[in-house]
């Protein structure tokens, strides 16, 4: 199945694709796959994913198949996309963030859902428990206590004396709240000076970092969030044009041109899903599937970032990294 073939329009789809949908589904099984950002920055995390497959015995085309729609980091896409995917009726929904798997899971709560950045998933009604999920949703908590101090702690090492702290984030992203509410109890223990500014949607980006500018932030820390990260590049360009040395919890944004980040592996995440699809394609229940933590935080350091900002970087700091890119 092309990843293309099934762009179409909603009337289209509510009318066609459920057909269509059966006709795959009597030769393979059918995966849904919703994306809250953009076919180019999910490339890499789907292929992990899809490597995770084939070590489990699957492949795409030959034994699964496979609809993709993405929203190109236009949250309010999300639901309108989880409309067609349900309406093929797969036999797993691969939701790559809450975003997607909130209006996904409000339409079925039949067709298994797996999600690699299970946000906030108990307050949002997702699961009853990491433990026992107990309903149709399951796959990996991204979010650590502790490591949005942390991001804060490296901030102030990179940048020694840092008090001014921005914080970017996105306002419908359901990992946001946590982080914030943090990061604000750090500030306030530390007497740290932090000021929080959302986005809503990507044309918001480039303001909310003018703002933080103005401010005179001393750092700003870009916190996780599917259409900041789609924005990777136009993030890492903007901070650097604006000399705001910046951290992020994603390392795609430091490959991108952004400054350090320190958080998960997303591409673990989305690698160990494949763990959760197999199961379930085998006859196990997302209820029965307890939700997995990430067991390891990478430290990636960009130094032609931190030369170009007139940065040096801590040696203590380098030899903790877990990439350094020149």
């Amino acid at each position: 199945m092309r990843r293309r073939d099934f762009i179409t329009s909603v009337a289209a789809t509510t009318i066609a694709l459920p057909t269509l949908a059966r006709a795959q589904q009597s030769k393979r099984p059918l995966i849904g796959y919703l994306s809250a950002t953009s076919e180019t920055v999910t490339a890499p995390f789907l292929a992990s994913f899809l490597r995770g497959m084939h070590e489990f015995g699957h492949v795409e085309e030959r034994d699964f198949d496979i609809i993709y729609r993405y929203t190109d980091g236009f949250q309010d896409r999300a639901p309108v996309q989880a409309q067609e995917v349900v309406a093929l009726r797969p036999d797993v929904i691969f939701a790559s963030g809450t975003i997607s798997a909130l209006p996904a899971r409000k339409l079925t709560s039949t067709i298994p859902i797996v999600c690699p950045t299970l946000a906030d998933a108990v307050h949002l009604g997702l699961i009853a428990s990491e433990a026992h999920p107990g309903g149709n949703v399951t796959g990996i908590a991204p979010y650590v206590p502790g490591l949005p101090a942390k991001q804060i702690e490296i901030a102030r090492e990179i940048v020694p004396g840092a008090r001014k702290i921005g914080l970017l984030t996105d306002l419908k992203e359901p990992k946001a709240a946590p982080q914030v509410k943090e990061m604000e109890a750090v500030g306030r223990a530390l007497e740290l000076d932090i000021i929080t500014v959302g986005t809503n949607r990507p044309e918001d980006i480039e303001g909310a970092l003018q703002q933080l500018a103005g401010e005179g932030r001393d750092v700003v820390i870009v916190l996780q969030s599917s259409m900041l990260l789609r924005a990777n590049q136009q993030i890492a360009a903007s901070a650097l044009a604006k000399r705001l040395p910046t951290v992020y919890g994603y390392s795609a944004h430091v490959e991108a041109g952004g400054l350090v980040s320190y958080g998960i592996d997303l591409l673990w995440c989305f690698h160990r899903c494949a763990y959760f699809v197999d199961k379930i394609l085998r006859g196990a229940r997302p209820a029965d599937l307890p939700v997995e933590f990430p067991t390891k935080l990478l430290l990636v350091i960009n130094e032609k970032t931190a030369k170009v900002l007139g940065l040096t970087i801590p040696p203590t700091l380098l030899v903790r990294a877990d990439q350094v890119v020149e």
